[in-house]
């Protein structure tokens, strides 16, 4: 059976309704600029120091060839073109993914402690490593994931994990290295899925990610509308089963952590975020049930201080958040849009905020566009950059981004 003939899930329609609106009126506007490669910063070349320098790396994710955009970030926080650089593997494409080819977060991280960049290839199994200095990217090197469609990666200390989607899907961990990441035997740890080693986008799960410390690995699975959590040992290898917690909220997909260890996770169905204190035990006790935002399909989720943003793909907005000193999460404002859409910013997906916290990168997957916003003191996101010529969505598109 074609890819493109599958029965599709209720689940699948529900969160695919809003989307195919936004992908028929805007196919015609997408942008089609090519940013040049050749444009460069702030260049490290022979100089030796590590580690990323004012930067924004966006995914490409492409089929017949994964790169990594490289972009030099001013101190207005706008985007300069400083370079493309293949991964050594391909990107991947969901089986009727709406607007996001590998339907996950975190799937580009850069880890400051070793300065490299962490990249999956989905279409390949291959997870690979760059050596950052400045904007430029060195000494790459690839390794195999561990399983079908690694779609996103965490690190906490000298640790990596992997989330690969396909199949029964599991996390593998990585010893970070000089060298790049180096597996850890006996770290695989299955998530008991039941997908095609290609997953369709509903089924798959959304993210993995370490809590603060370290002390646990966590997963969101879409399908089974669980918040599974991984205890980690001293050897830094997972406890042989996760404690399976029911989410709160229908469909949880990205995760983040608030300045006080709290997890929030946003909920695509509804778009709704809960927040959590994870236990020692790996159980979950949930602070906050489910706060809507009055958008449509909320995947996205980052912290920026005591605000969040989250991308809603559906409408193709932002929503704000904020959070008190008594961890209670609150919108922004009272209509859940922290900036407005516009026509170079359709197909809202992934997220990134900078090391400073004060600007944030937003994905558009319909436009091929970054949008680079300021972050306000009371929360307010203003434009200040908007980057086009980016693998627009069609058979894939890009997904992923850090900035620092």
């Amino acid at each position: 059976m074609s890819r493109h003939t599958r029965r599709r899930s209720p689940l699948q329609v529900r969160l695919t309704i809003a989307g195919a609106v936004v992908l028929a009126t805007t196919a015609a506007a997408v942008t089609v600029t090519v940013a040049s490669a050749g444009e460069t910063g702030r260049r490290y070349v022979g100089s030796g120091k590590a580690g990323a320098d004012h930067a924004v790396f966006v995914q490409g994710n492409e089929l017949d060839g994964n790169t990594i955009h490289v972009f030099r970030r001013g101190q207005d926080g706008k985007l300069t073109a400083a370079g493309r650089y293949a991964t050594g593997g391909r990107g991947g494409d969901q089986i009727d993914a709406p607007t996001d080819s590998l339907a996950s977060q975190g799937s580009l991280v850069y880890d400051e402690a070793s300065g490299r960049l962490l990249a999956v290839n989905a279409g390949s199994g291959t997870v690979t490593s760059f050596r950052v200095e400045g904007q430029r990217l060195t000494d790459r090197q690839v390794v195999g994931s561990g399983g079908d469609f690694p779609a996103s990666i965490t690190v906490s200390g000298r640790l990596a994990y992997v989330m690969n989607a396909g199949g029964e899907g599991n996390v593998q961990g990585f010893r970070i290295t000089a060298h790049g990441l180096k597996p850890l035997r006996g770290s695989q740890r299955t998530l008991g899925l039941d997908n095609e080693k290609v997953p369709l986008f509903s089924s798959s799960p959304g993210q993995v990610a370490f809590t603060p410390g370290g002390r646990a690995l966590v997963v969101t699975t879409k399908s089974a509308n669980t918040v599974e959590v991984f205890p980690i040992g001293r050897d830094g290898r997972p406890a042989r089963q996760p404690v399976v917690n029911r989410s709160a909220g229908g469909v949880p997909f990205a995760i983040t952590f608030d300045r006080g260890g709290r997890m929030l996770v946003a909920e695509a169905e509804k778009s709704t975020v809960s927040t959590y204190k994870v236990r020692a035990d790996g159980t979950l006790k949930v602070v906050q049930g489910p706060l809507p935002n009055g958008q449509e399909t909320l995947c996205w989720l980052e912290r920026a201080g005591d605000f969040f943003y989250g991308g809603n793909t559906g409408n193709s907005t932002v929503s704000g958040y904020r959070m008190d000193r008594r961890g209670r999460l609150a919108l922004t404002n009272h209509v859940g849009v922290a900036t407005p859409p516009s026509a170079r910013s359709q197909g809202v997906i992934d997220l990134a905020v900078t090391e400073d916290e004060r600007f944030l990168y937003v994905q558009n997957a319909v436009s091929g566009t970054v949008d680079g916003f300021r972050v306000g003191r009371n929360g307010s996101l203003t434009k200040v950059t908007t980057v086009t010529g980016l693998p627009a969505f069609g058979e894939s598109g890009m997904e992923g981004i850090a900035a620092v």
